[in-house]
């Protein structure tokens, strides 16, 4: 199976890069829509994201569509929040959303189902995810016997609100001509072969293809200071835990454009 594989942020950089405005390419789409990469408990850049998509569809004169590409918790400050403002984005009438999980919220929920997958998680951000919802744990996490008492603490302690937006997330989505996953696809398969771990979790082998699959791929999971803009895929996480740059994609027609929102 796939797990967390090490990797450094992205070269911290607290200002977008230049926009390079829209441009156009073969594949098309059936309606406004904005995909968000990985947000990893930065609420601040979500709600200013949120707000920019807003006034952006508002002069564009339709009602979009947003696709959140999972990774909404971990690393960052307030992952708690990210799940909160998730919530209400869906209850909001201005827009339609579309969960897609991550392979953060997935360790997350494994952890919930199985205490011994805990060591991974932590190392990898969820003591920020914990630390959201009031909970502090030590420094040695090395000591299993304590991974029961934790999980059921943490069971009581996430709202069943947030567990359930995490568990009905979907692995994909699919609009016209693209398709929006979290991690990526495994280039060597057919999709309907394909796993949630490979979906969630694949990197170097996607990435280095030159094609994927038959739909354009929208992805986050490989943080680049640099958003990626291929005839075959789109990357959008550029380590919004890390650079305070949190980025999107917005899609229109056979049009593209990459936009960002930054701390500053």
């Amino acid at each position: 199976m796939f797990w967390f594989s090490p990797k450094a942020p992205p070269k911290t950089r607290e200002t977008p890069g230049p926009p390079d405005g829209p441009q156009v390419f073969s594949s098309s789409i059936d309606r406004l829509t904005y995909a968000i990469g990985d947000i990893h408990g930065r609420n601040d850049l979500f709600l200013k994201m949120l707000l920019d998509i807003r006034n952006d569809a508002e002069a564009v004169g339709e009602k979009p569509r947003i696709v959140l590409l999972g990774d909404y918790i971990d690393r960052g400050p307030n992952s708690a929040e990210v799940l909160t403002s998730i919530l209400r984005l869906q209850t909001q009438t201005w827009c339609d959303t579309a969960v897609l999980v991550g392979n953060h919220e997935f360790a997350l929920i494994k952890f919930c189902l199985d205490s011994s997958c805990g060591w991974l998680w932590l190392e990898h951000g969820g003591t920020a995810t914990l630390a959201s919802y009031g909970i502090l744990v030590g420094a040695d996490k090395s000591d299993f016997s304590q991974w029961p008492e934790l999980q059921q603490k943490v069971i009581r302690s996430i709202p069943k609100s947030h567990m359930k937006l995490m568990c009905e997330a979907k692995i994909k989505f699919i609009a016209g001509d693209y398709l929006f996953v979290h991690g990526g696809v495994n280039p060597d398969l057919p999709l309907d072969l394909q796993d949630a771990e490979t979906l969630l979790w694949i990197r170097e082998a996607f990435l280095s293809s030159p094609k994927s699959c038959d739909y354009v791929v929208v992805h986050g999971h490989s943080a680049k200071v640099v958003a990626s803009n291929l005839e075959w895929r789109i990357g959008v996480d550029t380590g919004a835990y890390a650079t305070g740059i949190l980025t999107a994609v917005k899609l229109l027609g056979t049009t593209r454009e990459i936009i960002q929102v930054s701390t500053r």
